[in-house]
Protein backbone atom coordinates (compact mmCIF):
# COMPACT_ATOMS: atom_id res chain seq x y z
CA UNK A 1 0.00 0.00 0.00
CA UNK A 2 1.30 3.39 -1.00
CA UNK A 3 1.46 6.17 1.83
CA UNK A 4 2.63 8.74 -0.67
CA UNK A 5 0.40 11.96 -1.24
CA UNK A 6 0.74 11.22 -4.91
CA UNK A 7 -2.25 11.78 -7.44
CA UNK A 8 -2.90 11.54 -10.82
CA UNK A 9 -6.41 13.24 -12.95
CA UNK A 10 -6.99 14.09 -16.60
CA UNK A 11 -7.39 17.31 -17.32
CA UNK A 12 -6.93 18.63 -20.73
CA UNK A 13 -10.16 18.81 -22.46
CA UNK A 14 -12.22 19.43 -19.34
CA UNK A 15 -15.27 21.83 -19.37
CA UNK A 16 -15.70 21.92 -15.73
CA UNK A 17 -12.98 22.69 -12.54
CA UNK A 18 -12.91 19.60 -10.79
CA UNK A 19 -10.57 19.39 -7.76
CA UNK A 20 -8.84 15.99 -5.95
CA UNK A 21 -9.26 16.02 -2.05
CA UNK A 22 -7.99 13.55 -0.02
CA UNK A 23 -11.79 13.79 2.11
CA UNK A 24 -14.64 11.23 2.12
CA UNK A 25 -16.57 13.65 -0.89
CA UNK A 26 -15.64 15.66 -3.77
CA UNK A 27 -17.07 18.96 -4.82
CA UNK A 28 -18.36 19.91 -8.05
CA UNK A 29 -18.52 23.42 -9.51
CA UNK A 30 -21.18 23.20 -11.98
CA UNK A 31 -21.25 26.74 -13.25
CA UNK A 32 -19.12 29.22 -15.27
CA UNK A 33 -19.94 32.18 -13.12
CA UNK A 34 -17.88 34.05 -9.99
CA UNK A 35 -20.79 32.28 -7.58
CA UNK A 36 -21.94 29.16 -7.68
CA UNK A 37 -23.23 26.74 -5.49
CA UNK A 38 -20.99 23.00 -5.51
CA UNK A 39 -22.91 19.91 -5.53
CA UNK A 40 -21.94 17.88 -3.41
CA UNK A 41 -20.68 14.16 -4.74
CA UNK A 42 -21.79 12.03 -1.73
CA UNK A 43 -21.17 8.26 -1.48
CA UNK A 44 -17.15 7.76 -0.66
CA UNK A 45 -15.84 5.93 2.10
CA UNK A 46 -12.36 6.78 1.91
CA UNK A 47 -9.68 8.93 0.78
CA UNK A 48 -10.11 10.40 -3.21
CA UNK A 49 -6.83 9.81 -5.00
CA UNK A 50 -8.02 10.42 -8.59
CA UNK A 51 -10.43 12.21 -11.19
CA UNK A 52 -11.06 12.73 -14.71
CA UNK A 53 -13.95 14.11 -16.95
CA UNK A 54 -14.77 13.39 -20.57
CA UNK A 55 -15.19 16.67 -22.86
CA UNK A 56 -18.39 17.49 -22.53
CA UNK A 57 -18.50 17.63 -19.01
CA UNK A 58 -21.22 14.87 -18.82
CA UNK A 59 -19.51 12.00 -17.14
CA UNK A 60 -16.26 11.97 -13.90
CA UNK A 61 -14.92 8.91 -12.90
CA UNK A 62 -12.88 8.94 -9.37
CA UNK A 63 -11.02 6.71 -7.90
CA UNK A 64 -8.74 6.04 -4.21
CA UNK A 65 -8.30 3.59 -1.23
CA UNK A 66 -11.54 1.65 -2.08
CA UNK A 67 -10.03 0.13 -5.17
CA UNK A 68 -12.64 0.38 -7.59
CA UNK A 69 -13.02 3.20 -10.38
CA UNK A 70 -16.75 4.84 -9.47
CA UNK A 71 -18.69 6.81 -12.17
CA UNK A 72 -20.70 9.89 -11.90
CA UNK A 73 -23.00 12.11 -13.59
CA UNK A 74 -21.43 15.74 -12.42
CA UNK A 75 -25.09 17.48 -13.30
CA UNK A 76 -26.52 16.38 -11.27
CA UNK A 77 -24.11 14.47 -9.01
CA UNK A 78 -25.42 11.31 -8.69
CA UNK A 79 -23.44 7.93 -8.86
CA UNK A 80 -23.98 5.52 -11.89
CA UNK A 81 -21.75 2.55 -11.45
CA UNK A 82 -18.57 1.52 -10.41
CA UNK A 83 -15.82 -1.09 -11.91
CA UNK A 84 -13.85 -3.75 -9.89
CA UNK A 85 -10.96 -5.02 -10.89
CA UNK A 86 -7.96 -3.55 -9.09
CA UNK A 87 -6.34 -5.00 -5.66
CA UNK A 88 -4.94 -1.87 -4.34
CA UNK A 89 -5.28 1.66 -4.69
CA UNK A 90 -5.81 3.77 -7.78
CA UNK A 91 -3.67 6.63 -7.94
CA UNK A 92 -4.16 7.48 -12.08
CA UNK A 93 -7.20 8.38 -14.19
CA UNK A 94 -8.00 8.91 -17.92
CA UNK A 95 -10.64 9.19 -19.97
CA UNK A 96 -11.25 9.50 -24.18
CA UNK A 97 -13.17 12.53 -24.85
CA UNK A 98 -16.57 10.67 -25.73
CA UNK A 99 -16.42 9.39 -22.27
CA UNK A 100 -16.99 5.44 -23.19
CA UNK A 101 -13.28 4.67 -22.25
CA UNK A 102 -11.18 4.61 -19.08
CA UNK A 103 -7.78 3.74 -18.17
CA UNK A 104 -6.49 3.38 -14.41
CA UNK A 105 -3.15 2.78 -13.34
CA UNK A 106 -3.05 1.40 -9.37
CA UNK A 107 -0.74 0.22 -6.51
CA UNK A 108 -0.91 -2.77 -7.52
CA UNK A 109 1.17 -2.16 -10.54
CA UNK A 110 -1.20 -2.78 -13.08
CA UNK A 111 -2.74 -0.98 -15.86
CA UNK A 112 -6.41 -1.39 -16.72
CA UNK A 113 -8.15 -0.39 -19.58
CA UNK A 114 -12.14 -0.02 -18.74
CA UNK A 115 -15.77 0.13 -21.14
CA UNK A 116 -17.72 2.46 -19.18
CA UNK A 117 -20.75 1.34 -21.10
CA UNK A 118 -20.25 -2.48 -20.53
CA UNK A 119 -18.88 -1.88 -16.98
CA UNK A 120 -16.23 -4.26 -17.91
CA UNK A 121 -12.21 -4.65 -18.13
CA UNK A 122 -11.40 -4.94 -21.63
CA UNK A 123 -7.34 -5.76 -21.14
CA UNK A 124 -5.17 -5.34 -17.87
CA UNK A 125 -1.27 -4.46 -18.73
CA UNK A 126 1.47 -5.53 -16.28
CA UNK A 127 4.14 -3.00 -17.26
CA UNK A 128 5.61 -2.03 -14.26
CA UNK A 129 7.41 -3.57 -11.50
CA UNK A 130 5.65 -0.76 -8.77
CA UNK A 131 2.98 1.40 -8.00
CA UNK A 132 1.51 3.08 -11.10
CA UNK A 133 0.73 6.84 -10.22
CA UNK A 134 0.80 8.45 -13.75
CA UNK A 135 -1.01 8.04 -17.07
CA UNK A 136 -1.25 10.26 -20.11
CA UNK A 137 -2.76 9.53 -23.50
CA UNK A 138 -2.16 10.22 -27.07
CA UNK A 139 -5.14 12.06 -28.71
CA UNK A 140 -6.38 8.85 -30.28
CA UNK A 141 -6.29 7.04 -27.24
CA UNK A 142 -4.54 4.62 -29.03
CA UNK A 143 -1.22 4.53 -26.56
CA UNK A 144 -0.66 4.96 -22.90
CA UNK A 145 2.51 6.46 -21.50
CA UNK A 146 2.85 5.36 -17.59
CA UNK A 147 5.13 6.15 -14.93
CA UNK A 148 5.43 5.45 -11.09
CA UNK A 149 7.46 4.20 -8.25
CA UNK A 150 9.42 1.74 -10.33
CA UNK A 151 11.19 5.15 -12.01
CA UNK A 152 10.20 4.32 -15.47
CA UNK A 153 7.96 5.84 -17.97
CA UNK A 154 6.49 3.23 -20.29
CA UNK A 155 4.54 3.70 -23.61
CA UNK A 156 1.71 1.06 -24.05
CA UNK A 157 0.04 0.07 -27.06
CA UNK A 158 -3.44 -0.38 -26.42
CA UNK A 159 -4.54 -2.82 -29.26
CA UNK A 160 -1.42 -4.75 -29.69
CA UNK A 161 -0.55 -4.83 -25.81
CA UNK A 162 3.43 -4.01 -26.76
CA UNK A 163 5.50 -1.89 -24.62
CA UNK A 164 8.24 -0.14 -24.57
CA UNK A 165 10.60 1.60 -21.93
CA UNK A 166 10.86 5.43 -23.17
CA UNK A 167 12.94 6.92 -20.57
CA UNK A 168 14.07 6.51 -16.48
CA UNK A 169 13.94 9.09 -13.86
CA UNK A 170 16.28 8.95 -10.56
CA UNK A 171 13.44 9.54 -8.57
CA UNK A 172 9.14 8.17 -8.44
CA UNK A 173 7.08 9.69 -11.17
CA UNK A 174 4.35 11.36 -10.13
CA UNK A 175 2.66 12.93 -13.27
CA UNK A 176 3.07 13.18 -16.79
CA UNK A 177 1.74 15.77 -19.72
CA UNK A 178 2.36 14.81 -23.18
CA UNK A 179 2.35 17.54 -25.78
CA UNK A 180 3.18 17.00 -29.25
CA UNK A 181 6.28 14.83 -29.84
CA UNK A 182 7.12 15.66 -26.19
CA UNK A 183 6.42 14.13 -22.53
CA UNK A 184 6.89 16.37 -19.30
CA UNK A 185 7.99 14.14 -16.26
CA UNK A 186 7.28 15.21 -12.58
CA UNK A 187 8.98 13.01 -9.93
CA UNK A 188 9.41 13.63 -6.18
CA UNK A 189 12.37 15.39 -7.31
CA UNK A 190 11.97 19.23 -7.51
CA UNK A 191 13.09 19.52 -11.19
CA UNK A 192 10.72 19.07 -13.97
CA UNK A 193 12.11 16.68 -17.28
CA UNK A 194 11.46 17.29 -20.70
CA UNK A 195 11.83 13.83 -22.80
CA UNK A 196 11.09 12.70 -26.51
CA UNK A 197 7.59 10.76 -27.03
CA UNK A 198 7.05 10.70 -30.35
CA UNK A 199 3.31 11.65 -29.62
CA UNK A 200 2.16 12.06 -32.97
CA UNK A 201 3.38 8.73 -34.04
CA UNK A 202 4.45 6.52 -31.33
CA UNK A 203 4.70 3.33 -33.72
CA UNK A 204 8.33 4.81 -34.15
CA UNK A 205 8.90 4.16 -30.56
CA UNK A 206 7.99 0.20 -31.40
CA UNK A 207 10.75 0.27 -34.24
CA UNK A 208 13.95 0.17 -32.18
CA UNK A 209 13.41 -3.24 -30.63
CA UNK A 210 12.88 -2.27 -26.71
CA UNK A 211 9.52 -3.78 -26.89
CA UNK A 212 8.14 -6.21 -24.30
CA UNK A 213 4.87 -8.13 -24.89
CA UNK A 214 2.97 -7.46 -21.65
CA UNK A 215 -1.03 -8.99 -22.78
CA UNK A 216 -0.85 -12.39 -21.08
CA UNK A 217 1.93 -11.79 -18.77
CA UNK A 218 1.45 -11.96 -14.81
CA UNK A 219 3.45 -9.82 -12.43
CA UNK A 220 6.06 -12.20 -11.45
CA UNK A 221 6.56 -13.48 -14.93
CA UNK A 222 7.21 -9.24 -15.64
CA UNK A 223 9.63 -8.56 -12.86
CA UNK A 224 11.29 -11.76 -13.64
CA UNK A 225 11.47 -10.55 -17.35
CA UNK A 226 12.92 -7.01 -16.68
CA UNK A 227 15.40 -8.65 -14.41
CA UNK A 228 16.92 -11.04 -16.74
CA UNK A 229 16.21 -8.71 -20.12
CA UNK A 230 17.37 -5.39 -18.26
CA UNK A 231 15.42 -3.56 -20.45
CA UNK A 232 17.05 -0.23 -22.10
CA UNK A 233 15.28 2.90 -22.36
CA UNK A 234 14.99 4.52 -25.41
CA UNK A 235 15.97 7.94 -24.22
CA UNK A 236 18.81 8.24 -22.09
CA UNK A 237 18.69 11.89 -21.12
CA UNK A 238 15.93 14.52 -20.79
CA UNK A 239 15.61 17.20 -23.73
CA UNK A 240 15.32 19.95 -21.46
CA UNK A 241 14.94 20.24 -17.76
CA UNK A 242 13.59 22.80 -15.83
CA UNK A 243 15.33 23.11 -12.45
CA UNK A 244 13.53 23.63 -9.17
CA UNK A 245 15.07 24.21 -5.52
CA UNK A 246 16.69 21.47 -3.97
CA UNK A 247 13.94 19.69 -1.39
CA UNK A 248 15.05 19.66 2.20
CA UNK A 249 15.34 15.75 3.27
CA UNK A 250 17.08 16.17 6.63
CA UNK A 251 17.12 18.08 9.76
CA UNK A 252 18.34 18.51 13.15
CA UNK A 253 16.95 20.98 16.00
CA UNK A 254 20.40 22.11 18.24
CA UNK A 255 20.60 22.37 21.48
CA UNK A 256 19.78 26.09 22.18
CA UNK A 257 16.43 25.32 20.98
CA UNK A 258 16.76 28.33 18.38
CA UNK A 259 18.18 26.83 15.44
CA UNK A 260 17.94 24.18 13.21
CA UNK A 261 20.38 22.45 10.60
CA UNK A 262 18.59 21.18 7.39
CA UNK A 263 20.12 19.25 4.34
CA UNK A 264 18.36 19.25 1.02
CA UNK A 265 19.06 17.16 -1.93
CA UNK A 266 22.21 18.61 -3.45
CA UNK A 267 23.99 17.80 -0.38
CA UNK A 268 24.13 21.50 1.12
CA UNK A 269 23.80 22.10 5.15
CA UNK A 270 22.09 25.32 6.09
CA UNK A 271 21.75 26.71 9.31
CA UNK A 272 18.26 28.59 10.66
CA UNK A 273 17.00 30.73 13.19
CA UNK A 274 13.48 30.16 13.79
CA UNK A 275 13.00 32.55 15.86
CA UNK A 276 13.58 35.10 13.47
CA UNK A 277 12.73 32.99 10.12
CA UNK A 278 15.64 33.55 9.02
CA UNK A 279 18.75 31.81 6.87
CA UNK A 280 22.15 32.33 8.92
CA UNK A 281 24.46 30.26 6.96
CA UNK A 282 24.96 27.76 4.19
CA UNK A 283 27.60 25.58 4.88
CA UNK A 284 27.55 23.85 1.35
CA UNK A 285 28.11 20.04 1.07
CA UNK A 286 29.19 18.96 4.19
CA UNK A 287 28.06 16.17 6.55
CA UNK A 288 25.06 17.37 8.86
CA UNK A 289 25.86 15.32 12.29
CA UNK A 290 29.35 16.22 11.95
CA UNK A 291 28.44 20.04 11.56
CA UNK A 292 25.89 19.39 14.49
CA UNK A 293 28.69 18.61 16.40
CA UNK A 294 30.80 21.55 15.70
CA UNK A 295 27.92 23.76 16.69
CA UNK A 296 27.59 21.84 20.10
CA UNK A 297 27.50 24.11 22.98
CA UNK A 298 26.96 23.99 26.93
CA UNK A 299 23.43 25.78 27.26
CA UNK A 300 20.93 25.33 30.28
CA UNK A 301 18.72 22.66 29.73
CA UNK A 302 16.03 24.44 27.81
CA UNK A 303 13.13 22.59 27.34
CA UNK A 304 11.47 22.04 23.07
CA UNK A 305 8.57 24.07 22.33
CA UNK A 306 8.81 23.65 18.92
CA UNK A 307 8.70 20.57 16.48
CA UNK A 308 9.66 20.48 13.01
CA UNK A 309 9.53 18.18 10.07
CA UNK A 310 11.22 18.21 6.26
CA UNK A 311 8.35 16.04 4.80
CA UNK A 312 7.53 18.23 2.42
CA UNK A 313 10.74 18.85 1.05
CA UNK A 314 10.92 22.08 3.06
CA UNK A 315 11.12 22.99 7.00
CA UNK A 316 7.90 22.84 8.54
CA UNK A 317 7.85 24.72 12.16
CA UNK A 318 4.80 23.37 14.45
CA UNK A 319 3.79 25.34 17.30
CA UNK A 320 1.26 23.09 19.29
CA UNK A 321 -0.03 25.02 22.64
CA UNK A 322 0.41 24.85 25.78
CA UNK A 323 4.02 23.52 24.68
CA UNK A 324 4.96 26.11 22.29
CA UNK A 325 4.69 28.60 25.86
CA UNK A 326 7.34 26.20 28.12
CA UNK A 327 10.73 27.74 27.12
CA UNK A 328 12.12 30.71 28.53
CA UNK A 329 15.87 32.63 28.06
CA UNK A 330 17.28 35.49 29.27
CA UNK A 331 17.77 38.59 27.65
CA UNK A 332 21.32 38.47 28.07
CA UNK A 333 21.10 34.66 27.10
CA UNK A 334 19.35 36.56 24.04
CA UNK A 335 21.68 39.50 23.50
CA UNK A 336 18.62 41.76 24.32
CA UNK A 337 19.74 45.53 24.13
CA UNK A 338 18.12 47.98 26.40
CA UNK A 339 16.55 45.12 28.68
CA UNK A 340 17.07 43.50 31.98
CA UNK A 341 19.76 41.06 31.85
CA UNK A 342 17.51 38.13 34.04
CA UNK A 343 14.25 39.46 32.38
CA UNK A 344 12.63 36.56 31.03
CA UNK A 345 11.28 35.73 27.53
CA UNK A 346 8.97 33.31 25.97
CA UNK A 347 10.39 32.19 23.01
CA UNK A 348 7.24 30.79 22.13
CA UNK A 349 5.30 34.20 22.53
CA UNK A 350 7.91 36.59 21.21
CA UNK A 351 8.39 34.11 18.37
CA UNK A 352 4.36 34.17 17.18
CA UNK A 353 4.62 38.29 17.71
CA UNK A 354 7.58 38.61 15.40
CA UNK A 355 5.75 36.47 12.93
CA UNK A 356 2.45 38.06 12.71
CA UNK A 357 3.33 41.47 13.17
CA UNK A 358 2.65 42.76 9.69
CA UNK A 359 -0.72 40.99 10.19
CA UNK A 360 -1.18 43.09 13.75
CA UNK A 361 -0.47 46.26 12.05
CA UNK A 362 -3.23 45.62 8.92
CA UNK A 363 -5.74 44.25 11.39
CA UNK A 364 -5.67 47.44 14.00
CA UNK A 365 -5.60 50.05 10.82
CA UNK A 366 -8.36 48.25 9.39
CA UNK A 367 -10.48 48.38 12.61
CA UNK A 368 -9.69 52.22 12.99
CA UNK A 369 -10.91 52.91 9.39
CA UNK A 370 -14.64 51.21 10.03
CA UNK A 371 -14.66 52.20 13.85
CA UNK A 372 -16.69 56.10 13.54
CA UNK A 373 -16.01 58.70 15.60
CA UNK A 374 -17.87 57.85 18.84
CA UNK A 375 -15.29 55.05 18.91
CA UNK A 376 -17.76 51.88 18.32
CA UNK A 377 -17.19 49.62 15.57
CA UNK A 378 -19.68 49.58 12.72
CA UNK A 379 -21.59 46.26 12.14
CA UNK A 380 -20.67 44.08 9.08
CA UNK A 381 -17.81 41.34 7.67
CA UNK A 382 -15.43 44.00 6.80
CA UNK A 383 -13.39 43.08 9.94
CA UNK A 384 -13.53 39.41 10.94
CA UNK A 385 -12.78 39.65 14.28
CA UNK A 386 -14.93 42.27 16.28
CA UNK A 387 -14.50 40.27 19.93
CA UNK A 388 -11.21 42.21 20.75
CA UNK A 389 -11.56 45.57 21.22
CA UNK A 390 -9.45 48.12 20.02
CA UNK A 391 -7.69 48.91 22.67
CA UNK A 392 -6.08 45.16 22.59
CA UNK A 393 -5.01 45.95 18.83
CA UNK A 394 -2.65 49.06 20.00
CA UNK A 395 0.43 47.85 19.15
CA UNK A 396 2.38 50.84 20.06
CA UNK A 397 1.10 50.03 23.40
CA UNK A 398 4.37 49.12 26.20
CA UNK A 399 2.85 45.70 26.95
CA UNK A 400 3.25 45.21 23.65
CA UNK A 401 6.27 45.74 22.57
CA UNK A 402 8.16 43.37 20.26
CA UNK A 403 11.43 41.42 21.50
CA UNK A 404 12.36 40.30 18.09
CA UNK A 405 11.79 42.60 14.65
CA UNK A 406 8.93 41.61 12.62
CA UNK A 407 9.47 38.78 10.14
CA UNK A 408 11.47 39.96 6.88
CA UNK A 409 9.94 38.20 3.93
CA UNK A 410 11.39 37.01 0.74
CA UNK A 411 9.41 37.84 -2.44
CA UNK A 412 11.06 34.65 -4.13
CA UNK A 413 9.78 32.43 -1.42
CA UNK A 414 6.98 33.51 1.09
CA UNK A 415 6.30 31.81 4.37
CA UNK A 416 2.82 30.12 4.37
CA UNK A 417 0.81 29.12 7.81
CA UNK A 418 -1.31 26.17 8.48
CA UNK A 419 -3.83 26.51 11.04
CA UNK A 420 -7.11 25.16 12.96
CA UNK A 421 -10.07 27.77 14.19
CA UNK A 422 -12.52 26.64 16.66
CA UNK A 423 -14.97 26.07 14.03
CA UNK A 424 -12.26 22.84 13.29
CA UNK A 425 -11.06 22.04 10.09
CA UNK A 426 -7.60 23.16 9.04
CA UNK A 427 -6.54 26.09 6.24
CA UNK A 428 -3.58 27.32 5.18
CA UNK A 429 -2.31 30.85 3.74
CA UNK A 430 0.73 32.62 2.32
CA UNK A 431 1.27 34.83 5.64
CA UNK A 432 1.60 37.78 3.74
CA UNK A 433 -1.72 37.09 2.36
CA UNK A 434 -3.28 37.69 6.07
CA UNK A 435 -5.46 40.80 5.31
CA UNK A 436 -6.55 41.91 8.85
CA UNK A 437 -10.54 40.83 7.90
CA UNK A 438 -10.16 37.14 9.07
CA UNK A 439 -12.77 35.85 11.22
CA UNK A 440 -11.64 35.41 14.91
CA UNK A 441 -12.84 31.82 14.33
CA UNK A 442 -10.38 30.89 12.20
CA UNK A 443 -7.57 31.15 14.65
CA UNK A 444 -7.25 29.03 17.53
CA UNK A 445 -8.44 30.72 20.68
CA UNK A 446 -4.57 30.30 22.70
CA UNK A 447 -2.94 32.09 19.60
CA UNK A 448 -5.58 35.16 19.77
CA UNK A 449 -4.81 35.31 23.66
CA UNK A 450 -1.16 35.42 22.56
CA UNK A 451 -0.95 37.60 19.57
CA UNK A 452 -3.73 40.13 20.28
CA UNK A 453 -3.87 40.23 24.50
CA UNK A 454 0.09 40.06 24.60
CA UNK A 455 -0.51 37.43 27.51
CA UNK A 456 0.02 33.75 27.65
CA UNK A 457 -3.39 31.68 27.26
CA UNK A 458 -4.66 30.41 30.72
CA UNK A 459 -6.40 27.39 29.15
CA UNK A 460 -5.36 24.11 28.18
CA UNK A 461 -6.46 24.08 24.49
CA UNK A 462 -4.43 21.61 22.56
CA UNK A 463 -4.26 22.55 18.96
CA UNK A 464 -1.88 24.17 16.78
Amino acid sequence: MDGDNSNGANASGNSLPVTTILRKNISMDTTQTQEYTPIGVKGYKESVYALAMNEAGTLLVSGGTEQVVRVWDPRSGSKTSKLKGHTDNIRALVLDSTGRFCISGSSDSRIRLWDIGQQRCIHSYVVHTDSVWALACTSTFSHVYSGGRDLSVYLTDLQTRESALLCTEENPILQLALHDDNIWVTSTDSSVHRWSAEGRNPRKIFQRDNSLLTGNLSLSRVRVSVEESTPVPVYKQPTLTIPGIPAMVQHAVLDDKRHVLTKDTSGSVKLWEVTKGALVEDYGNVSLEEKQEDLLEKVNNIPPWFTVDTRFGCLSVHFDSPQCFSAEMSSADLNIVGKPKDDKVNMGQETLKGLFADWLRKRKQRMECAAPSNGELLPGKDIGIRSHTTSRMDGSSETNAMVYPPFQFSDISLLSIITEGSRGGQWGKKLTHLDGTEDEKDFPGWFLECVLNNSLPSSNENTK
